[in-house]
């Protein structure tokens, strides 16, 4: 596509310059924002946005480049510094909107190269402007490690002095004018010292590129004086100013000609079988023909049932049977019954004194993903700049129903001094990168309220390319969740998969089942190797109850999409306890996760035909002791715990049931078992579940 790089003249706006073109996009123009003559602050100004020191030598810039150069001035401050931006005519990101439009008109440039390495304050501005202008941002540094990155741009023959010190260990008389090489070491020493970013991240420094592999022309420092910005003792903030430069012809050096590193976003599992050894367990079984008494009454569409748990103590509420039906024969095309859906959702919500802006986890079961289009047209519309995380899978509803949704939502009340650590934190990046997938749709990576983090579905599509990852289901398995465990390190440092608490693996081919559960063990198994063998206990229940069902289809053909909800605890003390029962030729099967905050907890029901029968079955007595043995399992939480029971998510095989009477049937025993605190009933109808399961149960209680 056709891009305007954003440039600062530093190191990592030429470096992402180099990064699109060898992505195959073309550099038509450049951009920059320097101070207005006006404010007096000719040099170095006060900016959150951007970096102005060496703004005197962009102007070469255009000829190093042979590149049209716009420029713009910094007529706003820093007004709006909250972690959403919305437009605000005397803020500083204005001025950057109406240079990036002036270069749309006159250029007609798709996307934006943007330097962004971590900080997310720069990269929401950005993409607040280019989404207002139709743009895509092209950030491909963005959460790159830093020490690997320093390197490859050194690696890579970017030559970039330090133009600005402003952090203790780095001396004005020293290290001012140095190259990023003759720096490198010095870096790493104060990085492993004092925890100072290897890539001035944290304004530690700064940098002014003189020479990379796109430049035509290098630029030449002939004098510069050093300008002492503040005198502080430990940490002295000064600046290079130039005097004066000018420009050289790279004789008998290439440009326009270099290496990047290869791209890291594709892995391949060539050689792995032993990661992924099959198990007899998980083999598809055949279909086993069950004929099940009759429970008497009359028949209900399960999907036209809506309901919702009472709300919980910390303000969590899950709202349930949300149904699109699509009848040709009524006139109703699928836009109107997705906004009928809609506004049925709001109006439950409403009643609830809640707002779609409240929720933060959707769960979109869709009849037929040649749909997606058109009912992500109408979704898109009802939330603001912070969209819930999603889930999106098709799976076999009834003839008739577009699509199915379930939410979770959070009410945040500020005046409440015991939920002001339940604030809600959206990472919604929009960006291309190396790190994970930008949005595909109107949805946020992950979400956090407390400790606890939702996340959005994860399919194996290529960063920085957006397209599926070659090489089948074990990459895509492999590469999805992947992609699961850069969100959660980027919402938290110290976030792992060691901290998911649930996770549900959606696959597309009962084949697909044993490599998901054997990928699951091996991270499990990297997570189980803690220093102290004293400490060691079997963690697999700790760290993770997998869910793993075999749905129809997947976006983008995926054969693999997983989705977790983690908790920001100590792991090694969760509460973990297992329960186990037969009920009439069935074993029913539950185990508990609460975390050791107490603020949440997961509980998992497998109910396995043990003892097919050409006799009629029973399924009063099995769903009785299914729910009957849920509510033992919400007993046993912990005293200290204050989690409700929100959602009753049962996936049943589809060839099995008869869904409507499987709807009654453990909705009546939810209400006699727990009454008015009985969670959302969510079903799931699926094609196929592991081994002999024909019922598996997620509940989240929170």
């Amino acid at each position: 596509m056709r891009v305007v790089a954003l440039i600062s003249g530093g190191k990592d706006s030429c470096y992402n310059m180099m990064q699109c073109a060898a992505a195959g996009h073309h550099i038509v123009a450049l951009a920059n924002l320097r101070p207005a003559e006006n404010t007096g602050q000719t040099d170095e100004l006060d900016s959150y946005m951007y970096q102005t020191v060496g703004h005197h030598a962009i102007d070469l810039y255009a000829d190093a480049l042979d590149l049209p150069l716009y420029r713009g001035f910094i007529k706003g401050t820093s007004i709006n510094t909250g972690r959403v931006y919305t437009a605000c005519q005397e803020d500083e990101v204005e001025d950057l909107y109406h240079l990036m439009k002036l270069v749309k008109d006159k250029e007609g440039v798709e996307g934006v190269s943007v330097g962004a390495i971590l900080s997310d304050y720069q990269r929401v501005r950005v993409e607040d402007v280019c989404r207002r202008l139709n743009l895509q941002p092209l950030a491909y540094l963005w959460r790159q490690n830093q020490e690997i990155l320093l390197k490859e741009m050194i690696s890579s023959n970017i030559q970039a002095i330090i133009i600005k010190v402003a952090a203790f260990g780095l001396d004005p008389d020293k290290h001012l004018g140095k190259t990023l090489d003759q720096m490198v070491p010095h870096l790493l020493e104060l990085s492993e010292k004092y925890g100072v970013h290897v890539c001035g991240e944290g304004g530690e420094y700064e940098t002014f590129t003189l020479d990379c592999p796109l430049f035509k022309k290098k630029i030449v420092v002939d004098s510069a004086e050093v300008i002492v910005h503040s005198a502080d003792a430990f940490a002295p903030v000064a600046y290079l100013h130039f005097s004066k430069l000018h420009l050289e012809n790279k004789q008998g050096e290439s440009s326009g000609m270099f290496m990047v590193k290869s791209c890291s976003c594709e892995v391949t599992c060539n050689g792995d079988d032993d990661i992924f050894p099959s198990s007899e367990e998980d083999e598809p079984q055949e279909n086993i023909p069950v004929i099940w008494k009759s429970l008497n009454h009359n028949s209900l569409d399960f999907t036209q049932t809506f309901g919702s748990s009472r709300k919980s103590l910390s303000g969590y509420q899950w709202f349930s049977g949300i149904t699109a039906r699509c009848l040709p024969s009524q006139g109703r095309n699928a836009q109107e019954a997705a906004r009928e859906a809609f506004s049925s959702l709001r109006a439950n919500m409403t009643s609830e004194g809640l707002k779609p802006k409240d929720i933060i986890l959707v769960h979109l079961y869709m009849k037929s993903m040649k749909d997606f289009n058109v009912i992500n047209s109408v979704y898109v519309t009802e939330f603001d700049l912070c969209p819930p995380a999603r889930v999106c899978v098709e799976t076999l509803l009834p003839d008739g129903v577009l699509f199915c949704i379930d939410c979770l939502a959070h009410k945040y009340d500020i005046a409440a001094d015991d939920v002001l650590c339940d604030e809600k934190l959206v990472m919604h990046v929009q960006s291309i990168s190396h790190w994970a997938p930008a949005n595909i749709g109107p949805y946020s990576q992950s979400i956090k309220v407390g400790d606890v983090l939702y996340s959005a579905g994860q399919i194996a599509l290529v960063p920085c390319t957006m397209q599926l990852v070659s090489g089948g289901i074990r990459t895509e398995a492999t590469v999805s969740l992947r992609h699961v465990e850069r969100v959660l390190q980027a919402m938290s440092h110290s976030t792992a998969l060691r901290h998911v608490i649930t996770a549900s693996c959606y696959v597309t081919d009962s084949k697909h089942i044993p490599i998901a559960h054997s990928l699951w063990q091996k991270k499990l198994g990297e997570c189980k190797k803690v220093e102290d063998s004293e400490t060691y206990r079997d963690a697999t229940g700790l760290w993770g109850l997998l869910t793993v069902v075999v749905i129809s289809h997947l976006p983008r053909d995926a054969a693999v999409e997983w989705h977790v909800v983690a908790v920001i605890d100590d792991p090694l003390q969760r509460k973990h306890f297992a329960m186990k029962m037969l009920s009439e030729g069935f074993q029913i099967e539950c185990e508990t996760v609460e975390s050791s905050s107490a603020s949440c907890a997961s509980i998992s029901i497998r109910l396995s035909l043990i003892s097919p029968s050409a006799s009629q079955l029973d399924l009063d007595g099995p769903l009785h002791d299914l729910v009957h043995m849920f509510k033992q399992a919400v007993e046993k939480l912990s005293e200290d715990c204050r989690a409700s029971p929100l959602s009753f998510r049962a996936f049943f095989k589809d060839d099995i049931f008869d869904a409507e009477t499987l709807q009654i049937g453990l909705q009546e025993c939810l209400e006699k078992y727990l009454g008015k605190k009985a969670p959302a009933l969510i079903l799931v109808p699926v094609v196929d579940l592991p081994g002999k399961e024909v019922i598996h149960v997620t509940c989240w209680l929170s």
